[in-house]
C-alpha cells in the first residue's frame, strides 16, 4: 500500500532512500575512504516547476521527450477507455523492490506501480477489459531474499512478466534464480548487474550508462578539469560513484573521490579530503541523509554555485526539503526520466493530473514514482498487444527488446541490446537542470549520452 510504502520511505532515512532521492542522521565518528584518479585520455506540497532552457550542448529546449513525449496514456498502452470488468480473470505483474529494511533505495518505487495498476483498472480498462494486479515481493536486507522472491515468482505460472523497482541488495541472486525463464522489465537498474543478462529490458537505464554522461556534462557544458566526488559507502550507491569517475575520466576530466561511512553526519571531511573547495565540479552523490548532510556540508565550507554541484536527483523529495528548511538543495540535478512539474515537457501534464487524482502531493514529484508509474504503463502496453489469452514469458520478452520507445516520461527513443556487454540496457540518456531554488529549474542541457 501507499502508506505502506512511505511508512517504509521515513523509517529508512538514515540510509539510501533512493538512486534518485532520500534523508537521514547518523553518528559523526566514521571511516573515510579516498581515491584520486588521473584523466585517462519531492515535496510536501504541491508547487509548480519553472524552467528555462539556456544548454550550449546535448539538445536544450523541449523537455521530456520533445515532440515524442507521451502525452495520451489510453493510446500509448493500447487501451479501452473504461473501467477494467472485475468478473473477467486478472492478469498479473510480478513486482520486488527493495523495501522495510534499513538501508532503501527506492521504496516509493511500489508507489508507483500502484497508482499506475490503479489508473489502468480505472479508466484504461485493464489489459483488454481484465484486471491487472501486481504480485508483490519485497526485500529486506539480505542477500538469500532475492533467492525467495526469484523462487515465489519462478513458481508462479500465473506470472509471465516481472518488473523490479529499486533493488540492490538480493539483485544477483533474485536474477539468478530467475535465470532466463520470465523476463524482468526495470525502470532505473541500480546495479549493473541486471543490463548483463538477455532476459531484462531497462527502460530508463542503469547507473553505469545514466550517470556516465555526468563526463559529457562536464566537459561540453562546464568545460572542468577537475572534479571532487563524495558518496556514502552503500551497496547501489558504490556503484555508481564508480559509473561517475569512469565517465569523467574518458573526458580527461581528473576525479579525487572519498566514500564515507553512512553512519557519518559531518562531512566537511569527506569534502575537504576530496578537494571540494578548489574542484571545477563537485558531486555530491548519496542517500537521503548524505542529502541534508553534504548540503550543509557544502554551505558551511562556501561552496554554493548551483552549476559546479551535480548530482543525481536522490534529494528531489519532501523529506530532504524539510530536512534543509523547506526547500531541495541548490544543485545541479541529472535525471534520466521526466522532471515533475517541468513545463517545456509536453509529457508531464498527463503524468500530473493522473497523479492529483490517484496520488498524493507527497509522492507525486518523487523520481521513483515517476519512473516505476512509466515503467508498468510501458508494460501494460505489451500486454495489451498481445492480449491475455497469448501472454507468455518469451513473447513479452520480444516485445520488450523490440521496443523502441518514445517511453513514457522517459527518453524519446530506445535502442535495446545497443551495448553488447549489456544487451538488457535500453536507454543511456539523462538531462540535466540547474536548481535556482523555490521550485524553479533551469535546463542545463538536453539528453546527453555516455562519452564513447
Amino acid at each position: 500500500m501507499i502508506t505502506q510504502a512511505r511508512r517504509g520511505w521515513l523509517g529508512a532515512a538514515a540510509l539510501i532512500a533512493a538512486l534518485i532521492l532520500a534523508t537521514g542522521c547518523g553518528s559523526s565518528s566514521s571511516k573515510t575512504t579516498t581515491t584520486t584518479t588521473g584523466s585517462a585520455g519531492a515535496s510536501p506540497t504541491t508547487t509548480s516547476t519553472t524552467q528555462t532552457s539556456t544548454a550550449p550542448s546535448g539538445g536544450a529546449g523541449t523537455g521530456g521527450g520533445g515532440q515524442a513525449s507521451v502525452t495520451n496514456y489510453l493510446s500509448y498502452i493500447g487501451g479501452k477507455a473504461g473501467k477494467a470488468n472485475p468478473a473477467l480473470s486478472p492478469v498479473y505483474i510480478g513486482f520486488v523492490n527493495q523495501q522495510g529494511g534499513q538501508q532503501q533505495i527506492g521504496p516509493l518505487a511500489t508507489t508507483g506501480a500502484q497508482i499506475a495498476v490503479k489508473y489502468i483498472n480505472a479508466e484504461l480498462g485493464g489489459i483488454d477489459g481484465h484486471p491487472l494486479a501486481l504480485k508483490t515481493c519485497f526485500i529486506r536486507s539480505a542477500e538469500e531474499e532475492g533467492t525467495t522472491c526469484g523462487q515465489k515468482f519462478l513458481a508462479d505460472k500465473s506470472v509471465s512478466v516481472i518488473d523490479e523497482g529499486a533493488v540492490a541488495i538480493g539483485d544477483q541472486s533474485f536474477l539468478s534464480t530467475i535465470g532466463t525463464s520470465k523476463p524482468v522489465l526495470v525502470g532505473v537498474a541500480v546495479t549493473p548487474i541486471d543490463g548483463a543478462r538477455t532476459n531484462t529490458a531497462i527502460l530508463f537505464g542503469d547507473v553505469t550508462h545514466v550517470l556516465g554522461p555526468f563526463g559529457t556534462y562536464a566537459s561540453q557544458v562546464l568545460h572542468a578539469k577537475t572534479a571532487a566526488l563524495v558518496y556514502p559507502n552503500i551497496a547501489g550507491i558504490t556503484q555508481g560513484a564508480t559509473a561517475i569517475t569512469d565517465g569523467l575520466q574518458k573526458v580527461g576530466v581528473k576525479v579525487k573521490k572519498v566514500g564515507y561511512d553512512e553512519a557519518q553526519t559531518d562531512l566537511i571531511g569527506p569534502l575537504t579530503s576530496a578537494g571540494a573547495t578548489s574542484a571545477d565540479l563537485v558531486i555530491p552523490y548519496s542517500d537521503s541523509s548524505g542529502c541534508v548532510n553534504l548540503a550543509k556540508g557544502l554551505k558551511q565550507l562556501g561552496i554554493t554555485d548551483a552549476k559546479k554541484i551535480l548530482s543525481a536527483p536522490l534529494c528531489l523529495n519532501g523529506l530532504v526539503a524539510a530536512g534543509l528548511g523547506g526547500d531541495f538543495p541548490i544543485w545541479t540535478f541529472a535525471i534520466a526520466s521526466s522532471l515533475f512539474g517541468d513545463p517545456t515537457d509536453p509529457g508531464m501534464p498527463a503524468y500530473m493530473k493522473v497523479m492529483a487524482k490517484y496520488g498524493t502531493p507527497a509522492v507525486a514529484p518523487d523520481p521513483w514514482v515517476i519512473v516505476t508509474f512509466g515503467q508498468v504503463l510501458t508494460t501494460a502496453k505489451f500486454l495489451n498487444e498481445l492480449g491475455p489469452g497469448h501472454i507468455a514469458p518469451q513473447a513479452v520478452l520480444q516485445k520488450a527488446k523490440a521496443f523502441k520507445g518514445p517511453q513514457a516520461l522517459g527518453a524519446p527513443a530506445l535502442d535495446c541490446g545497443k551495448y553488447p556487454t549489456a544487451p538488457g540496457i535500453c536507454n543511456d540518456r539523462t538531462q540535466f537542470f540547474v536548481y535556482k531554488g523555490k521550485h524553479v529549474f533551469v535546463k542545463g542541457a538536453g539528453w546527453l549520452q555516455p562519452p564513447s
